[in-house]
């Protein structure tokens, strides 16, 4: 698979004044991906045992997988629901798309939420999906994450009226553990991470109660299925989660006004730092090694950009132009790089390279 570099011109990142460091990203090279154009796609993920980046890619109907130690395509596992059109025919009905969120198991397994409420499970040495288990919703299984300590597995299904998520165990059988929904969450709930520093996982709740300026971040025990407390979050709308260190949570907000991004210490659980100027986020991501969250900030006022924070200062760093139905975002500590995929055509917009594109500081 042909992968594109090139030196980014000065204009490829716009540099926050003030906050210049040696680790400041530029537009470093594109992956292109086979098959059907990329137009519609949802959650990325890296494995950082084996270096491979996934994605899901809806309007191929499966999880590309791709080396980022050499930036080749490695191959596709198909067999989802893909991209559901709109009674319009405009793309996508996302509550019936799939594949969603994605992530790997102990690097011998994927496994992907589907738009048929199920989670797929692919065994990565036949490239073949070995399992189906249902989250017994009507909408689509979306984001997860993955207590490796406890074997235990989470997913959302978060167009459900209320929304829940579903814990199940990774060893053979996978049994269904249970069942935590979100009573007051009225606008869906979206990324999901677990935190091995306390060991539990959180998951972003946009809205609660029907009042945008309200949010939280739900922390949830996997071994009890239970609910320990919620984290208020205002003025956020929290989509993008990422695990930052000493127990930090860096949000991204989806809010626009005020647009901002936003740090939860979940040890003291509450925010402590409201970062302005950016907002419209969907996927978080960080690099602990370099001290960096990133966002994929598709809603962003000003057009889609990935957004760079310091994770020492919790400052604003750079604001780097990306392209249409740009909301994915996964960064590998092994490289440096963060990847962002680009659809052709999304939300209005057109030109996009329906690619993979990667920054790095090199």
């Amino acid at each position: 698979m042909r992968v594109t570099f090139f030196v980014a011109t000065a204009l490829a990142a716009l540099t926050v004044a003030g906050t210049a460091n040696a680790a400041e990203l530029k537009k470093v090279g594109e992956i292109a991906i086979p098959g059907e154009p990329l137009n519609s796609f949802d959650i990325s993920y890296i494995d950082a045992a084996t270096g491979h980046y996934y994605l899901a890619d809806r309007s191929n109907k499966g999880v590309d997988i791709v080396d980022t130690k050499t930036g080749a395509f490695v191959g596709r596992v198909g067999g989802m629901v893909g991209a559901v059109m709109k009674k319009d025919g405009t793309c996508c009905n996302n509550d019936a798309s799939g594949p969603n969120g994605v992530l790997t198991v102990d690097s011998k397994e994927a496994w992907a939420g589907d738009g048929d409420s199920t989670v797929k499970v692919i065994d990565l040495k036949s490239m073949k999906i070995v399992d189906t288990i249902s989250t017994g919703g009507k909408t689509r299984a979306d984001e997860m994450a993955y207590d490796s300590k406890d074997k235990i597995f989470i997913v959302a299904n978060d167009a459900e009226e209320p929304p829940y998520l579903t814990l199940i165990s990774t060893e053979p059988g996978h049994k269904i553990l249970g069942k935590v929904v979100i009573e007051h969450a009225t606008d869906g709930i979206e990324q999901t991470q677990y935190n091995p520093d306390d060991g539990m996982f959180y998951t972003d709740v946009p809205e609660l109660d029907k009042d945008k300026t309200k949010g939280a971040l739900a922390v949830i025990d996997p071994k009890t299925a239970k609910i320990v407390k919620m984290i208020p979050v205002a003025n956020c709308v929290p989509h993008g989660l990422a695990v930052g260190k000493n127990g930090m949570m860096f949000l991204g907000c989806n809010a626009k006004n005020p647009a901002q991004l936003s740090v939860v210490d979940s040890k003291a659980g509450k925010v402590v730092a409201e970062i302005p100027g950016v907002g419209g986020s969907d996927e978080s991501s960080v690099n602990n090694k370099l001290d960096q969250y990133y966002s994929a900030l598709n809603g962003n006022p000003g057009g889609p950009i990935l957004s760079v924070v310091d994770a020492k200062t919790n400052k604003l760093s750079q604001k780097l132009p990306t392209g249409p139905g740009a909301h994915s975002v996964a960064a590998s500590e092994a490289n440096g790089r963060v990847y962002v995929p680009i659809a052709v055509e999304a939300n209005g917009l057109k030109g996009g390279c329906g690619c993979i594109t990667m920054y790095g500081a090199e």
